[in-house]
């Protein structure tokens, strides 16, 4: 589930929603009100249940020939054994909209944000078997018994890395 040219995608639970509202999310990290979509490139990231804490890792151009061989693959979504039922049972939805109204978020933007209220092009897809679009798209998924020890590992590699969610991951261990 990718959008198409000319689009970005949310990704909820929610199949009901018909209008969305710029909002200061309760974890923001800025003060702005926004809407939050994905592109193409970034939308694999949240093939989620939404409150699933998940630790990411891909090749750069720039990664060692040492990153890339511990990663083992191009590109992996690491998620705690816990949270395999929840991955597997998920209903998840796209509301795709028109990129227009929305500009890139970061550097490297990791997200497009509308600052208007939008309102999707048409009803919500049902994204479907979350794993399989894993598997589909060449995305390792790796259950651990926590996330911590990956994400340490990634967060000082040359590799591309992402964690969402972290707050819902178990405890580090210590």
């Amino acid at each position: 589930m990718r959008p198409a040219p000319g689009e970005v995608l949310h990704f909820s639970e929610d199949p009901t929603i018909t209008r969305f509202e710029p909002h200061v999310a309760a974890t923001a990290r800025q003060p702005e009100a926004y809407v939050w979509a994905v592109d193409r490139a970034r939308a694999p990231d949240y093939w989620f249940p939404r409150q699933c804490p998940r630790a990411m890792a891909w090749v750069e151009p720039t990664t060692s020939a040492r990153d890339r061989a511990w990663l083992g693959v191009e590109r992996v979504h690491a998620i705690e054994f816990g949270w395999l039922r929840r991955m597997q049972t998920a209903t998840l939805y796209a509301y795709r909209f028109d990129v227009r109204p929305f500009r890139p978020f970061g550097d490297p933007p990791n997200a497009h944000v509308a600052t208007e209220p939008v309102a999707p092009l048409g009803a919500p897809e049902a994204v479907g078997d979350l794993l399989a679009l894993h598997e589909d798209a060449g995305i390792e998924v790796r259950l651990m018994a926590t996330l911590w020890p990956f994400w340490h590992r990634v967060a000082v590699s040359t590799l591309g890395f992402s964690g969402i969610r972290l707050r819902n991951a178990l405890p580090q261990p210590t």
